[in-house]
C-alpha cells in the first residue's frame, strides 16, 4: 500500500510540474500573441524605423530583425568552429586527468556567468582595442556567451557514443582524427544539433550581452563595424516609451523573436530526422 502511495505521489507530481510547464509557455504565448499580434503587419516587418517611430509615427524593426539574425548567426558559426574541436579534445584525445575535469568545471561556471558579466567584460576589451559598439564586437561577445553551452552539450552528446564504436574504428585503421569526423560526428549529429541550436536561442534572444557592445542603430549595418540594432533591445526600448501604441510593438517584436526561435526549432527538428538515419543503434 505504501508504495501504490508512493507511486500516485511521484506521478502527481510529475503531472503538476509538466501542467507548470505547459502552463507558463501557454500564458506567455498567449500574452504576446494576444497584445502583439493587432500591431504587427508587413511594413512592420520590412521598413526600418523613421522619424519619430518611437513617438507611434511610421516604420518598422526590419533593422532589428536583420540585426538578431547577423548577431546570433555569426555568433553561432564562430561558436561551433570553436566548441566542436574543443569538446572532440575533451573526449578523445585528453586523458581523464584533473585538468580535464577542471576544464569541465570551468565550462560549467561560464554557463552560469550572468549575460551582462559578458557584456561588460566584452566592452572592457573593445575600450582596450580602441573598438567601438559594432556588428564584430556584439558577434565576439555573444560569441564567448554561446561557447559553454555549446562546448558541454556537444561534451555530453560524444560521451554517448559507445566505447565499442570507436575501437572498431581503430581496428580498422582509423586515426583519431578520422574516427573524430568519419564516425563520431556522424552518430552525435542530432546531439550536436541540439546543443547549436540551444546556443543559437540563448543568443538570439539576450540583450544584456549586446547592450554595450552591439550598441543600437535605426539603420541596417553594412559593415561588421557598424552598430548594430537587435530585437530583444527594440523590446526593451519600445517598452521603455510612455506611448501605448509603441508598446504594442514591442509586443509584436517580442512575437517575431518567438516566431524565429521557433521556426529555427522546427528547421533543427527536421534536419535532427535526416541525421538520425546515420546513426549505428
Amino acid at each position: 500500500m505504501k508504495r501504490k502511495l508512493t507511486e500516485l505521489f511521484a506521478q502527481t507530481l510529475m503531472g503538476l510540474s509538466l501542467l507548470v510547464v505547459i502552463g507558463s509557455l501557454a500564458l506567455i504565448l498567449g500574452t504576446v500573441i494576444w497584445k502583439g499580434l493587432p500591431a504587427l503587419n508587413l511594413a512592420m516587418l520590412t521598413q526600418v524605423p523613421k522619424g519619430g517611430y518611437y513617438l507611434g509615427k511610421e516604420g518598422g524593426i526590419l533593422n532589428a530583425i536583420v540585426g538578431s539574425l547577423y548577431l546570433a548567426g555569426g555568433a553561432t558559426l564562430l561558436a561551433v568552429v570553436v566548441s566542436l574541436p574543443i569538446a572532440l579534445f575533451l573526449q578523445l584525445y585528453a586523458n581523464r586527468s584533473r585538468w580535464v575535469q577542471f576544464a569541465r568545471l570551468s565550462l560549467d561556471l561560464l554557463f552560469g556567468v550572468p549575460s551582462i558579466v559578458y557584456g561588460a567584460f566584452g566592452f572592457t576589451i573593445m575600450l582596450f582595442l580602441g573598438m567601438r559598439a559594432s556588428l564584430l564586437g556584439g558577434i565576439l561577445t555573444l560569441t564567448l556567451l554561446e561557447l559553454p553551452i555549446m562546448v558541454r552539450g556537444m561534451d555530453e552528446s560524444i560521451a554517448m557514443v559507445p566505447q565499442a564504436l570507436k575501437e572498431s574504428a581503430y581496428a580498422l585503421g582509423s586515426t583519431r582524427l578520422e574516427t573524430s569526423l568519419k564516425v563520431i560526428v556522424r552518430q552525435t549529429a542530432p546531439g550536436l544539433m541540439t546543443a547549436i541550436l540551444l546556443a543559437f536561442g540563448r543568443g538570439i534572444g539576450d540583450a544584456a550581452s549586446v547592450l554595450f557592445t552591439a550598441g543600437y542603430t535605426d539603420r541596417l549595418p553594412t559593415s561588421l563595424m557598424d552598430p548594430v540594432a537587435s530585437l530583444p533591445l527594440a523590446v526593451f526600448f519600445q517598452l521603455g516609451t510612455p506611448f501605448p501604441a509603441v508598446q504594442q510593438r514591442a509586443y509584436a517584436s517580442a512575437l517575431v523573436l518567438t516566431v524565429i526561435v521557433l521556426l529555427t526549432s522546427l528547421i533543427s527538428r527536421g534536419l535532427t530526422k535526416r541525421l538520425e538515419k546515420h546513426i549505428v543503434r
